[in-house]
């Protein structure tokens, strides 16, 4: 049981930032790793609630409470157990979540919410410590599945899937295993060797890996992961041929244009074609990004974690001035009436690249890029915006004579996603899709084609790490039984689940 007067005796306390100054010399990760004697103490504040909204907050299901309260008591490879039983990458959420489980805590009601995120990161830190240990199947099923795309979704499927007796083949098109985790996240919030060691587990455990690997017909364009220069291709019918079951696990990886005059100019980018380059560069793979910000005028449009990735990589690279546009009104510092627990909260947040410096300027639309003589961008115009009620409903209107340009080299379109790309392999299997063109599926995660799956962003549409990891691990339960006519892998969630909102 939970210290009852835990919460009562200590206050939140977070871990601590390098500092700015020599941060920004390197790509390491920006936070000092926490001491066990405070984090135990963090633990300590989980107030045994009762009935933990905390489980609803969490698509996984974290068992949080439990391992609160045996990190408290000092028992870390039980709590290890605990957080490891329904969540196969807390080293991933534990560093990019945004912890909707803290949102709805119920110590957040009337005081700063337990500090779950940090001790699910360091107790996830500490198992990769003693060495990830791989956990082998008890025996084989004699059935094979294909995994296309090795982002959080698609891992936690094939990881699933590979325990439970299968043979997993994980396809991906870039030069190495990780999706988004690897090319879309920068080093300073998610250290590759990170992704490497789990990578290094599930080779253990028997999956296997084929990388620089596209299959179905694959256009070149500026999306996330890309196929790696020179990648090989593998037919649908091939894959199809070769394996009992198939489960898409491509992401969203469609970037949302801005459709405005002088779109098309030198130095207009997508975020993902410039963070996937940047992060070639950090990781080696290529001897320096293709674009860069150094000694550039940088604007960021698009505030959420995307365009903060951009600004903290831009803030690396050297940029000369950074803004960051927001067509957003400056959300609340707290919650508002009518955003109450345990629902989300909309607040303005800040992170470790808003504190490296940049402007952030909110109720802004683009109205135009505009051109130099040699045909790149030099400037950018916006004009205020405003929510105005039309009909009962809240709409964003222009504020008449409220304009302004900026100055600038670069602009790094940071507009989140559309969907699953629908060539190659998508329209070769024929697969329905929704209205927003994400793909279909049936209660067990299963396409309109029999036999292939899919889950993460290609079904549910851009989302978070956490959404993706329970996807990955629902729909292996779908493909086991789909397999063996049964299954006990655990189902976090049903296609149709949404979040507390």
């Amino acid at each position: 049981m939970a210290d009852p007067r835990g919460f009562l005796k200590y206050h939140r306390e977070g871990p601590t930032r390098r500092p700015v100054a020599e941060r920004l010399q390197d790509w390491r990760e920006v936070y000092l790793s926490f001491p066990h004697d405070k984090l135990r103490v963090q633990a300590t504040r989980c107030m045994d609630c009762g009935i933990p909204f905390c489980h609803e907050g969490c698509p996984l299901g974290n068992l949080i409470p439990e391992w609160n309260d045996l990190v408290r008591r000092d028992r870390f490879a039980a709590a290890s157990e605990r957080l490891h039983a329904t969540n196969n990458f807390p080293e991933f959420t534990g560093r990019l979540c945004p912890a909707p489980c803290e949102g709805s805590c119920v110590l957040g009601i009337g005081d700063d919410p337990v500090l779950i995120k940090q001790v699910e990161l360091e107790l996830a830190d500490w198992t990769r410590g003693r060495g990830l240990e791989p956990v082998l199947a008890s025996g084989v099923t004699g059935k094979s599945v294909a995994v296309v795309g090795s982002g959080p979704a698609g891992l936690a499927c094939a990881q699933q899937l590979t325990r439970a007796g299968h043979h997993v083949v994980v396809y991906e098109r870039a030069e190495h295993p990780g999706g988004l985790l690897r090319y879309g996240v920068p080093e300073f919030k998610l250290e590759k060797h990170v992704i490497d060691q789990r990578i290094e587990q599930m080779r253990a455990e028997g999956t296997e890996f084929r990388t620089a690997v596209a299959v179905g017909a694959t256009p070149e364009g500026p999306v996330a992961g890309a196929a790696a220069s020179g990648a090989s291709v593998f037919s649908t019918a091939e894959l199809r041929a070769g394996f009992d079951a198939v489960v898409l696990a491509t992401g969203s990886t469609r970037p949302r244009d801005l459709p405005v005059a002088g779109r098309d100019l030198a130095g207009v980018h997508f975020a993902m074609e410039f963070l996937r380059g940047a992060n070639l560069a950090s990781e080696g793979t290529i001897a320096r990004a293709p674009i860069t910000a150094a000694g550039k005028r940088v604007v960021i449009i698009g505030g959420g974690d995307t365009g903060a990735d951009c600004l903290g990589t831009v803030h690396r690279q050297g940029a000369l001035e950074v803004h960051q546009l927001e067509i957003l009104p400056e959300p609340p510092a707290s919650r508002a009436e009518d955003n109450p627990w345990p629902t989300w909260p909309v607040i303005l947040r800040s992170s470790a690249a808003h504190e490296e410096g940049g402007q952030r300027r909110y109720s802004l639309s683009t109205s135009a890029l505009v051109a130099d003589e040699h045909g790149a961008v030099r400037g950018l115009r916006a004009e205020e915006v405003a929510f105005v009620d039309e009909d009962g409903r809240r709409v964003l209107r222009k504020v008449e004579g409220r304009s302004l340009e900026l100055d600038c080299d670069l602009v790094l379109l940071a507009l989140g996603f559309l969907g699953p790309e629908h060539h190659g392999i998508v329209d070769e299997l024929g697969c329905v899709r929704t209205e927003r063109g994400n793909l279909a599926v049936d209660g067990q995660y299963m396409t309109s084609v029999p036999g292939v799956f899919a889950c993460g962003d290609a079904a549910r549409g851009q989302s978070l790490v956490v959404w993706a990891i329970a996807e990955g691990r629902s729909a292996a339960a779908g493909v086991d039984r789909y397999l063996a006519r049964s299954s006990e892998l655990p189902a976090p969630l049903a296609p149709n689940s949404v979040a507390l909102t």
